[in-house]
Formats: structure tokens, C-alpha cells, sequence
């Protein structure tokens, strides 16, 4: 038979291969997965994107084949497959666009969805998107609301180690009060009786149970970004400053919403041990978490009712301490510095807000502080100990104090050095006239009364206990995990379903959600300070008809104010996993039918960039609705890939400092010039540039003269990260209409291993569109022709390799499995279709189109994508001959093919029968004939 489109069988017209089959897919909901089914079911995740207005480039899909590629195979292998996508749509970069153009977020969103919808179309993934979500619909966003109000009325019980609901806490504080509670709850949460709790106003049980709620308001210090208008996240700052944008970030105390994440700490940590993710990124969230055993210390402040609290691993160094050191935003620094020493102080507070935390972390070799003219008294000695402040305490970590030890911790050694502060020694046989001395393994304190001569852990448990009969400390596990703040300072996010009753915060009902964004005049903070919300006219709650209403309409009777601030970037991200399950239902966030089949993510495919962000927030939340019966699983994703990075090869010119010349690279050396991004575009394959036009694309150097080097201007080239602002991003679009998105999806692959990154060249594109117009030619004759051993060979060999690799995610050397299997059986002249049938099946997850083509091609009317996976046959692969290498004198002259069963004796026969041995012995005898079956013949003399 020959395929009845002669000229489709003569040229691989990959543009109309690729748009016939995406209409197809399309219009028949080809990957739609059911949500009941006797298969087994596999679910394929990836992060979903934001859609920025640059839309794709080359290195974003790199996940999306791979995952693609799997789904796929998965399909092939009989599983009832959820692949979908998506849109983290709320973001900062539209709402900064509709500050500059006034133009609303939502439309920019759109037109910037809709263009990512075209581009990942034209891939030819094998997405569900009848079930696409997008975080900033309000269809949508009603149940990110809905888990906010489900953690505002829930607490967490040390005892049942669980989330519960907050009646069940508000059941036993009228019964008893809180005295026997184990809750996780704020440090400041006073004792109360069952009586007192009766006499308590509404309020102040509110204000208590605040202290309880899994998200709760609080005066929180946080980064505040006064360019952006809003508070960000510690990952959201990079050296300082604001990842987008690069403004400058300070601390600052606000009234926020934030997440009790902490009381999870424990078992955030002890999930990562039931989850195959990348040990790196464990390794991260691990030391994000930062758990340490310690003691927990109080020293009283000498002549004041104040206390200062501590944390410290090291409480067998106690009597080492000859100083503390307060961070410059702790809440005590005001209350306990001298007359004397405050304008100092304040100084050092006002210089110190405007670094971030992240800043000071890093600084390792600034040492500064000022002492606070105060002193506390030591718990045991009773000595007084100087109160410092010092920027390399932050407020965040610990209890924001520390009892500085200079002869045990290096950097506390290094800032008493600076300020000639004295440094006892409590070590036994140690030299710390250099250094201090951290080896706790070999430590014996000395100098330290009860602790003499005792190591490390048996001078802890003696501090411990001496501590807790004093009533000023005790044991304690403390986490470096600090509770998430929630709010953020701009328009474009969730809005909080709140509304204040006498500045307590009151939740929206259920049935009344999703609490719609309102239409403001101005993106931008209000000219008091507020965040943009509060530029809506329309912005309050009236309790009696459930609805927004004018803000004119405010009576603190049954219109009352609603929430300024939005929900930060990583609320939608935080289960939109489980919402894919179910994403139509509007009565629930999803069925029990939905989430009792599909359960978890198998496997989850994204960047290792959101290790302590997202990856960290959503297992959180996860977690908690595990705790709520609400998800069947306490841990979301069972396996999670990192890609690597696709990195762009960047191009320079050369601007001369001293003059108007631009140089060609090979000119530079000795020159005082700078390299300048060139875009790459502009650059031919062997890095030349137009000149002309770099000129027109950047105006400044119109008149400027460039050297060039035997006639031409030669670029700098650079490995970099692909983007935008290095002018060095591909764009799939231009790849796909030159070479196919076929091409595309292989090559991406064919780059190197998943994990890794790799730079991309469109020149070496070519070798695998080349490999595709082979397999096309290799289908233009095909036939019921029964196989040869040597075609089930190839096919076999190649079933068992390409297998192997993608349950390996060892996509990279698949292709060029299948560049070898084309090979050989175009070289076999294989027209068999007992062959090619199956082979366009195993091409079908990296090359959908052209697979889907040929198969129709070869008779069949459905999609190739639910055919069966071919199974591996080892039969095929068992060799049933040997080609001999015929040596001469330990040269090999020519190869003989001889059955594997072949004894020593028949082999030496036939091989000295050969007219080739004859022509090479001349009529010879030789001395010695060394057969070595299955493997060599050497004739000797």
C-alpha cells in the first residue's frame, strides 16, 4: 500500500501536519480526562504560568514537553490521564502597567492569556483545558476566599497535632479556660479561667481567639517597598532590593494578615521524607524551616519590669555571656535605652530600616551596633550584662534577642572585639586569644560553677533544669520558619472576604462569595496611605443584604468597612492542584467524587525556584485541609522534577569609555571598553553584525564608529539566562513556522538531561527537522510485508530504549534512539507495517503531529494518542549469529557472520574455507588458528 496523498508522502509539509492536527485535538477534546473511570489513574502537573506581556520563549516550554511527553506515554500505557493548565493571573506586572496607562489589570491579563494560549497551542500539548483555571477569576478566587475563612476559624491542637475548629476551642474555654490548652497560639497569649472568660467583652474574646486563629492580624515587621506600594515576601527580594523592578526595600511595622504556618513546621519537615522530590530542594525547605533544640532564657532588665527573651542552642555556654545584643526593631530597644544614649540609638534604627533582611543575613563583614545604656541581670551570677543593638539580629528569627557568648560563637567574638568588650573564657584547655572557640563535640566547660568539667550535652540538660527551677527558662525546639504574612499593599490580588465590626475583623458568609475586586479611578495608594482599594467608592458590607455598597453608606450599625489589602501572589498557586480535580463546581471547592479519584498529583514538573515560595506555601495549605477531612492527602504531589534552565547565548558590542568607537571583539584587549547587550536577532550565524541595524534599534549610537575586524563587526557572545532584558530570547513562534513545533519539542529534549541546564542554538536545530523528513520518507511505501529479524531487532531494541528512558525522564536520549532505529531500517529498506505501526506510536510523545499524520496514514480513523504502548519482546533481541572480526597476525582484515551456536571446530572450517582468508594466505600454511567462540578469529604465520 501507498499513502493515497502522493504529495503529502513526497514532502514533510509540517505546517499543515501541525495545524490540521491541533484543529483535531481541539475540536474532538482528544485529552479530556474523565473523572470517573475503571483506568488507573495518572495526574501530570505543571506550574502553572503567569502570563506576562512578552509572552513564551524558548526555555519556558522545556517542562511542558517533558511533562507532555510522559502524559502522553501514560495514555499510550492505558491510564486515564489529567494533564491541565492554567494561569497564576494576578500579578504585579499589570497592576504596574495599569499605574503607567490606566489601563484595568483584567485586560491586559487577557490579551496576555490569549496570547499564551496561541503559542502553547501551536506546541501541541496534550492539556485538558476544559478544566484551565485562572487565579484571578472570580469563579475561581471564591475558594481561595473560602480556605481563608476555613484557617480564620480554625486553631491548631499540640495535643491532637492536627487543625480544628474553632468552636471546639470556644467549647473549652467556656468549660475551663485555657490553662490545659496545647495550642499553637501568639507568645503574648495570657492564662484565663472559665470565669474570666464569662466576664471577657466580645471584643477581647475576640482579640484572644485572634491569638489562636490559623491566620489572624498582627503588627508584623515586614518589607515594605515603597516604589511598588505593597509589603513582599523575603523571596521576592534580591541583594536588597525589590526582584521586580530593583526598588529599594525597608523594614517596617504594619497591621497585616498573616498565616500561622509555624504550628506545621514539624511536619513540613517530617513530609519531605514520604515525597520523591529533588534532595536539593528538600535540602532547601529543610534549612528554610530551621530547626533547632535549644533553651529558652529570660533575663530580667535591671531596674525595670522588662524581660528579655532568648533562644539559644548553646545554653551550656551561659556563663560565657558578657553581653546581648537586641535587634534594631525588637519592641524593647524603646522602652529600655537611657536618656543618654537614645539619639544614638535611633539613628541606628532609622539606618538599619532601610536594609533587608536578606541584606543584613548575607553582610557578614560589617560589624556595627550601639549600646542601649541599659543593663539585664544574669540569671545565675545576678552580674549586670551591657544591652547592645546590632543589625546582625534580626527581629524575624528566634525571639529577635540573643545572649551574645564571644568565646564560643565567631561573630558575637568578632563585635566584642570591635567594641572592646570583655570576652571570658568557659572553656576547658582552649586558646581563644584568635578565635572562638564552636566545637561543641569536644567541649568541657570551665569557669561556669555547676557546669565544671561537663561536656556539651550534660552541661545542657544541668542549665535546663536549673533554669526551670528558677522559673527563667526551659527547654525548647525553635524553628528559623516564621509565620507568613499574608496582606499585600496593591490592587491586583484576592480580596480578603473581610469586614470590620469595630476594627475586629468579621467574615463574609460562605454562600455570599466570591467578594469581587471593585473598579477604582487609580491604581496607586491613596493620598493618605491606604492601599488602592481604598480608592473604591464602592468598597463596604451591608450585613443586612449581603452586598457591596457605597462607602457613603458606612454607619458602624449594619455598613461596615471592608479589607484594604489584597492576597498575596502565592494564595491562588496555594490549590489550584485540587481545584483542576473539579474546577466547574461551584458548590464545592470539589467533589468527593473528584478528589476521592484522582487524589494527588503523580507528577509535578517545575522550577526549583519556588522551593521555600510556593512549593512551600501549598503544602501548607494542603496539609491544613488534609487536617479538615477536606483532601485525602496530607502531601499534594508524590514526585517533583526540577527542569534545568534553557539559557540564552547572549551578544556584545563594545563601547569604547574614551571615545565614540565601538570595537569588534577580537579588538578590545587593551582598549577601556564595556560590553553592551546586543540583540541577537541582529547577529548572523557566525556573529556578525548588521550593523545598520543596531544603529536604527538603539539610536544613542547612530553616530558612533565601529571598528571592525578584516570588514566586520565580530560580537561577544556570553551564556546567560534567556531573557528579555539581555535581548538574547529565541521565540518559539519564529521556530515553529521555520521548522515545525515537532522540531521544536524534540530538539528542546535532545539539548541534554531534564535537570540540567543547557544553552540553546538554533543552528543545531536543523539535525533533528532533518531526522523527521527521514522518518516521513521512511513511510512512504509501506506494506503487510512480514517482518524481518533484523526490523523486529530495530523496533525491539528501541521499544525497550525509549521505555527505559521515559520512566527514566531520560528524554535526551530518546531522540537519538530514534535517529539510530530510522536509520537502520531505512538502511533495511523496512516497509513492513507490523513495524512502522509501532514505531509511530513510540515517536508519538515527542512528535505528536507528524505521528498522528502517519498513523492515519497507515488506515486507522481515531488518534494515535489511544493506541497501546508497544510491548518490548526479548526474543527479538536474542542474536542467533556473530559477525566475526578475521584477524591476521592480530590485524583484522575483513568480518564473517557465523551462527552463535557454531562450535570451535566448524568455526575454524568455515572461516579457513573463506575466499578472503584464501586471497590473504596466498597458499600459506599457517602455524596456529585461535578461535575464541562469540567473540574472535586470529590466524597466526
Amino acid at each position: 500500500m501507498q499513502f493515497e496523498n502522493e504529495r503529502i508522502t513526497m514532502n514533510y509539509n509540517f505546517r499543515e501536519i501541525e495545524a490540521k492536527w491541533q484543529k483535531f485535538w481541539a475540536e474532538n477534546q482528544t485529552f479530556k480526562a474523565r473523572n470517573n473511570s475503571e483506568q488507573p489513574k495518572f495526574y501530570v502537573l505543571d506550574m502553572f504560568p503567569y502570563p506576562s506581556g512578552a509572552g513564551l520563549h524558548v526555555g519556558h516550554p522545556l517542562g511542558y514537553i517533558a511533562s507532555d511527553i510522559y502524559a502522553r506515554y501514560k495514555r499510550h500505557k492505558g491510564f486515564n490521564v489529567l494533564h491541565p493548565m492554567g494561569y497564576d493571573s494576578f500579578g504585579l506586572p499589570a497592576e504596574q502597567y495599569a499605574i503607567q496607562t490606566g489601563q484595568h489589570p483584567a485586560i491586559t491579563t487577557e490579551a496576555n492569556i490569549k496570547r499564551y494560549r496561541e503559542q502553547l497551542d501551536q506546541l501541541g500539548f496534550s492539556f485538558d483545558w476544559s478544566r484551565e483555571v485562572r487565579t484571578s477569576d472570580p469563579k475561581y478566587y471564591k475558594w481561595t476566599q473560602w480556605v481563608f475563612i476555613q484557617l480564620f476559624n480554625s486553631w491548631y491542637n499540640k495535643d491532637s497535632n492536627k487543625a480544628e475548629d474553632i468552636t471546639d476551642l470556644i467549647s473549652v474555654f467556656e468549660k475551663e479556660g485555657n490553662t490545659n490548652v496545647q495550642a499553637v497560639c501568639d507568645d503574648d497569649t495570657p492564662q484565663f479561667s472559665a470565669e474570666d472568660w464569662a466576664g471577657f467583652s466580645d471584643r477581647t474574646k475576640q482579640e484572644i481567639l485572634l491569638k489562636y486563629r490559623l491566620t489572624y492580624l498582627a503588627d508584623t515587621e515586614v518589607n515594605w517597598c515603597p516604589a511598588l506600594g505593597t509589603v513582599l515576601a523575603n523571596d521576592e527580594i534580591v541583594n536588597g532590593v525589590s526582584e521586580r523592578g530593583g526598588h529599594p526595600v525597608i523594614r517596617k511595622k504594619m497591621t497585616q494578615w498573616s498565616m500561622r504556618i509555624t504550628a506545621y513546621a514539624q511536619r513540613l519537615l517530617d513530609g519531605l521524607d514520604t515525597i520523591d522530590w529533588p534532595q536539593p530542594l528538600k535540602d532547601s525547605q529543610t534549612n528554610w524551616i530551621g530547626r533547632s533544640e535549644g533553651a529558652h532564657v529570660e533575663f530580667n532588665v535591671q531596674g525595670s519590669d522588662h524581660k528579655i527573651a532568648v533562644f539559644t542552642t548553646r545554653p551550656d555556654t551561659i556563663f560565657g555571656a558578657s553581653f546581648m545584643t537586641l535587634a534594631p526593631e525588637h519592641e524593647l530597644v524603646a522602652k529600655i535605652t537611657s536618656p543618654e544614649q537614645k539619639a544614638e540609638v535611633e539613628a541606628y534604627v532609622e539606618v538599619t530600616a532601610k536594609r533587608s533582611e536578606r541584606d543584613r543575613m548575607a553582610d557578614v563583614k560589617t560589624i556595627s551596633g550601639v549600646f542601649t545604656g541599659a543593663y539585664a541581670e544574669h540569671p545565675f551570677t545576678k552580674d549586670p550584662v551591657p544591652v547592645w543593638i546590632g543589625d546582625y539580629v534580626l527581629a524575624s528569627y528566634g525571639t529577635g534577642a540573643v545572649m551574645a557568648v564571644p568565646c564560643g560563637d565567631q561573630r558575637d567574638y568578632d563585635f566584642a572585639k570591635h567594641f572592646n568588650i570583655p570576652i571570658p573564657n568557659i572553656f576547658e584547655g582552649v586558646d581563644i586569644s584568635e578565635e572562638a572557640f564552636a566545637d561543641k563535640a569536644n567541649t568541657i566547660i570551665a569557669n561556669s560553677d555547676f557546669l565544671n568539667g561537663l561536656n556539651f550535652r550534660q552541661a545542657t540538660r544541668k542549665v535546663v533544669d536549673e533554669l526551670e527551677k528558677i522559673g527563667q527558662g526551659q527547654g525548647k525546639i525553635n524553628y528559623r520558619l516564621r509565620d507568613a504574612v499574608f496582606s499585600r499593599q496593591r490592587y491586583w490580588g484576592e480580596p480578603f472576604p473581610v469586614y470590620y465590626v469595630d476594627g475586629m475583623p468579621q467574615m463574609i458568609a460562605d454562600e455570599h462569595l466570591p467578594l469581587e475586586l471593585p473598579e477604582v479611578e487609580k491604581y496607586l495608594p491613596t493620598e493618605t496611605g491606604e492601599p488602592p482599594l481604598g480608592n473604591a467608592t464602592h468598597w463596604a458590607w451591608d450585613t443586612q443584604s449581603n452586598t457591596v455598597v457605597a462607602n457613603e453608606l458606612i454607619d458602624d450599625q449594619t455598613v461596615f468597612p471592608l479589607e484594604l489589602n489584597t492576597m498575596p501572589g502565592w494564595a491562588g498557586s496555594s490549590q489550584y492542584f485540587n481545584r483542576y480535580m473539579d474546577p466547574g463546581n461551584d458548590n464545592a471547592i470539589y467533589s468527593e467524587e473528584a478528589i476521592g479519584y484522582w487524589q494527588d498529583v503523580d507528577l509535578y514538573i517545575g522550577g526549583s525556584e519556588h522551593a521555600t515560595g510556593h512549593l512551600l506555601y501549598s503544602r501548607f495549605w494542603q496539609k491544613f485541609l488534609f487536617d479538615k477531612g477536606i483532601a485525602p492527602k496530607d502531601e499534594y504531589a508524590k514526585k517533583l522534577i526540577n527542569q534545568g534552565m534553557i539559557t540564552g547565548t547572549s551578544a556584545f558590542v563594545y563601547k569604547d569609555m574614551d571615545s565614540n568607537k565601538v570595537y569588534s571583539k577580537g579588538l578590545i584587549e587593551g582598549k577601556n571598553t564595556i560590553p553592551i547587550h546586543a540583540d541577537v536577532s541582529l547577529v548572523n550565524a557566525s556573529d556578525e553584525l548588521d550593523i545598520e541595524a543596531f544603529k536604527e534599534w538603539q539610536p544613542d549610537y547612530k553616530d558612533s564608529e565601529f571598528v571592525l575586524e578584516d570588514g566586520k563587526y565580530i560580537v561577544g557572545r556570553e551564556i546567560e539566562k534567556m531573557s528579555k532584558s539581555k535581548y538574547n530570547v529565541v521565540n518559539p513562534d519564529h521556530i515553529c513556522e521555520e521548522f515545525g513545533a515537532d522540531s521544536l519539542r524534540l530538539y528542546e529534549m535532545f539539548l541534554g538531561p531534564l535537570e540540567q541546564s543547557k544553552p540553546w542554538n538554533t543552528a543545531g536545530i536543523t539535525g533533528v527537522h532533518s531526522f523527521l523528513k527521514k522518518l516521513w520518507k521512511l513511510y512512504g511505501t509501506v506494506s503487510d510485508t512480514e517482518a524481518n529479524a533484523e526490523n523486529l531487532k530495530t523496533l525491539h531494541k528501541t521499544i525497550k530504549k525509549v521505555e527505559e528512558d521515559i520512566e527514566n525522564f531520560s528524554f535526551n536520549t530518546s531522540v537519538s534512539t530514534f535517529m539510530i532505529c530510522v536509520n537502520e531500517l531505512t538502511a533495511q529498506k523496512c516497509t513492513s507495517k507490523s513495524i512502522l505501526e509501532p514505531l509511530a506510536i513510540l515517536v508519538s510523545p515527542y512528535a505528536p503531529h507528524i505521528a498522528e499524520e502517519l498513523w492515519e496514514r497507515l488506515g486507522h480513523t481515531e488518534s494515535i494518542a489511544a493506541a497501546a504502548f508497544p510491548k518490548f519482546d526479548e526474543r527479538h533481541l536474542v542474536e542467533s549469529s556473530k559477525e566475526y572480526p578475521i584477524s591476521f597476525n592480530g590485524k583484522m582484515k575483513f568480518t564473517l557472520e557465523l551462527p552463535l551456536d557454531m562450535g570451535k571446530d566448524e568455526i575454524e572450517k568455515a572461516v579457513m574455507a573463506h575466499e578472503k582468508t584464501k586471497a590473504q594466505l596466498n597458499g600459506r600454511e599457517p602455524k596456529r588458528v585461535i578461535v575464541v567462540p562469540g567473540r574472535i578469529v586470529n590466524i597466526v604465520g
